[in-house]
């Protein structure tokens, strides 16, 4: 059977993923203890951005294209399609996020109820780009319906908070530390990402019946075969031991800066304790800035290896 869908669309699923998350991590800034109008307005910008551009991506990549973009349109008529749900899902969540971002910039806030239905909606993104693989689960294996859409929300959270927090480094650095639930999330994420995965590997790879040969096929394509480098060293690695190993470095190390401040204040002609202190923050942002585009490459590396190592189902 011929691919349903090439490497292009990755970018699709990694978009649309990507942009759900920042979504909602700007939208619980609402309950943070300590605000954060920078954090909220940049997650709101990249959301419907990221979704936007990621939903003319699939455009694009369908074979009408720019050529007859009504065609997206007139799927709405067809609800039993899996592609009409998306589109609705997409053009809503497109439409909140956006009246969302206005209301951000003009009246400096926005309605909660208005943020919990956009959150909703998030979800619903990036549970969907999980469905329309697993939609064509029968014929690939690893497209598993029951896994694929779990395994994306997770990575949708993982790639939101990391573009989020990337940019908030760089614009807004007091604000990085306002949802205290975020460092947790840093190293609980990868961790239940990873589990999904070998759940994800183990269960394609004991396909029975006719889909037995392409399940295994689809797991020995990633783990030892001809996308097993990328596979471990762009996802298992890049993607996830290495932000969850600089993350909880510094979860572990958080207290030791400040430890060292009061030890040279309350020591004699230690003048040079601020200098040190400074530096050591900036190693850690630095640091923390590597973790977060690990994460965003090992998002774009997840999708990217589940499209192309699927195999398909022969059927005689």
């Amino acid at each position: 059977m011929k691919m349903v869908w090439d490497a292009f669309i990755a970018v699709y699923l990694f978009l649309a993923g990507l942009g759900a998350g920042a979504f909602v991590l700007g939208a619980l800034t609402n309950w943070a203890k300590t605000p954060a109008p920078r954090m909220k307005r940049i997650a709101f910008v990249i959301a419907p951005v990221a979704v936007a551009v990621g939903t003319l991506v699939l455009v694009v990549d369908a074979k009408a294209g720019f050529a007859n973009p009504l065609r997206f349109f007139l799927l709405v008529s067809n609800l039993n399609s899996v592609m009409a749900w998306g589109v609705i899902i997409l053009s809503v969540f497109l439409a909140v996020s956006v009246v969302d971002l206005v209301l951000l910039l003009v009246r400096k806030k926005t309605p909660k109820a208005l943020d919990v239905v956009g959150m909703v909606l998030a979800v619903c993104v990036a549970a969907y780009t999980g469905v329309l693989l697993g939609d064509a689960g029968l014929a690939f294996p690893l497209w598993n319906m029951a896994i694929l859409p779990l395994l994306f929300v997770v990575s949708a959270a993982s790639t939101g908070i990391a573009a989020v927090l990337l940019v908030t480094y760089l614009a807004a650095p007091d604000e990085v530390e306002a949802l205290p639930f975020l460092p947790k999330a840093g190293l609980v994420l990868p961790v239940l990402e990873l589990v999904l995965v070998a759940v994800l590997l183990g269960v394609t790879a004991g396909s029975s019946g006719s889909a037995a040969a392409a399940g295994a096929a689809s797991v020995a394509n990633l783990v030892s075969g001809a996308y097993a480098v990328p596979f471990w060293l762009g996802f298992v690695v890049v993607g996830l031991v290495l932000p969850f190993a600089l993350e909880l470095a510094r979860h572990r190390g958080a207290g030791a800066p400040k430890a060292a401040a009061v030890v040279g204040a309350a020591a004699p002609g230690a003048g040079s304790d601020g200098s040190a202190a400074a530096a050591a923050a900036g190693s850690g942002k630095a640091l923390a800035l590597v973790g977060e585009a690990g994460v965003l490459v090992g998002g774009f590396m997840l999708r990217y290896l589940v499209i192309m190592a699927a195999l398909a189902v022969v059927f005689a």
